[in-house]
């Protein structure tokens, strides 16, 4: 789960964190009362979305004007740039032209910013271990700095059993040419950021730029913190936090009823069990010269009324031209499967080529049930042949 900018800085802040001062607004007025009450002479108006590269995008309306973070000088101009953002569409590399309406922009006091650095932590599943990464490449996307000068991003390992220690944030910082008191400043905010990483039970945290400011001190300019939906559970507070308005709906509606969807570019809607063979059936997919169109994941142990749900979910996305079921019946019976395969394809008045690959427990039945269906199920041998056949199909469809 993701949350907005000034969300993660709220949480951080708990933890220790130093940032800006600052107030989120739903309305034009409301950002002109939250630079009121902030004073001073310098403001920043932040749009936030569920998006990277803010400042750089551009409104959908005004293609050639500001992009979704400006600092300005007045009021009035606070009042002048709420205007041009809220209720428009911002687009950056991240949103691709379709771009995401602004909803709401958060109102930050301006901040005498010497340097600009980086900082995030994340799982590195090759070692398995959390890892602190550092760069003084701050602003600038941390992957094109890892392609263009790996030798500039620090990273620091972090024993499970011993959690982040103050050597390692000192390590980090030094790397990062910090002195002085900058040093105990930066070694301070980066254990506070490992507490909150394990205490919220993050999937990412990352501060870009941290910066350092003209009085030495550091702080975090912006914040982005990642959730790992299964730990949801034990922070109902975060969980509140969510902005539905910023994810897919078919997503949205797909957890509702335990379904693991993706939506992607391509053609072909898949609908299979496991993480692992729905990998494998999309590769295979783009393999035989189609592309997918999803990631859907049914689970181990999906219902006739499950199945059905994630059929129409697929069928929702109108580039689908096709639909490769392929289903391994383990815990799951194949019957089953086959009985929601054919309600769904009955309800939604199917009118996409539809191949089905079944194995494993009912086998027999689950085919029998399609073959009796009356419906144009096409059946696949195997996971080869279902590919090859929903691509052909759908190239003689169109």
């Amino acid at each position: 789960m993701n949350i907005h900018e000034y969300q993660g800085k709220q949480l951080l802040s708990k933890y220790g964190v130093p940032v800006p001062r600052g107030h989120v607004a739903f309305t034009v007025e409301e950002a002109v009362k939250a630079a009121e009450e902030l004073g001073g002479s310098v403001f920043v108006v932040k749009s936030q979305i569920h998006a990277g590269g803010r400042g750089a995008g551009r409104f959908q309306d005004n293609p050639d004007g500001k992009g979704g973070v400006r600092v300005v000088k007045t009021i009035e101009e606070v009042r002048e740039n709420a205007e041009q953002m809220l209720n428009h569409v911002l687009i950056t590399k991240q949103t691709g032209e379709a771009g995401k309406k602004v909803n709401r922009i958060y109102i930050e006091e301006g901040c005498d910013i010497a340097r600009e650095l980086y900082v995030g932590m994340l799982l590195d599943r090759e070692t398995s271990r959390l890892t602190m990464m550092a760069s003084t490449e701050g602003g600038m996307e941390i992957e094109e700095v890892a392609e263009a000068t790996p030798e500039k991003i620090l990273k620091v390992a972090i024993d499970p059993a011993t959690g982040m220690l103050p050597f390692h944030a000192r390590q980090l910082a030094f790397g990062l040419g910090l002195k002085g008191k900058q040093v105990s400043a930066a070694v301070k905010l980066m254990l506070s950021m490992y507490k909150a990483f394990t205490d919220l039970d993050c999937s990412i945290v990352e501060i870009n730029p941290l910066v350092v400011t003209g009085s030495e001190d550091v702080i975090a300019l912006d914040a982005k913190i990642n959730f790992d939906d299964n730990a949801l559970y034990r922070h109902k507070d975060i969980e509140a936090m969510r902005d539905e308005s910023e994810e897919d709906p078919a997503e949205l509606e797909a957890a509702k009823h335990e379904l693991n969807y993706i939506k992607l570019d391509g053609s072909i809607g898949c609908m299979v069990n496991g993480a692992g063979l729905a990998m494998g059936t999309m590769d295979i997919i783009q393999l035989y010269g189609g592309s997918p169109a999803n990631f859907l994941d049914v689970g181990g142990g999906a219902t006739k009324e499950r199945v059905r749900k994630a059929f129409k979910i697929i069928l929702s996305d109108d580039n689908v031209e096709g639909i490769l079921v392929n289903i391994f019946g383990g815990i799951m019976r194949c019957d089953i499967i086959a009985e929601g395969v054919v309600a769904a394809a009955r309800e939604v008045s199917l009118k996409v080529p539809l191949v089905v690959r079944l194995e494993g427990t009912n086998v027999e039945q689950g085919k029998q049930i399609m073959a009796n269906s009356g419906l144009p199920i096409i059946s696949g041998d195997n996971l080869a042949d279902a590919a090859a056949k929903i691509v052909k199909a759908v190239k003689e469809a169109k």
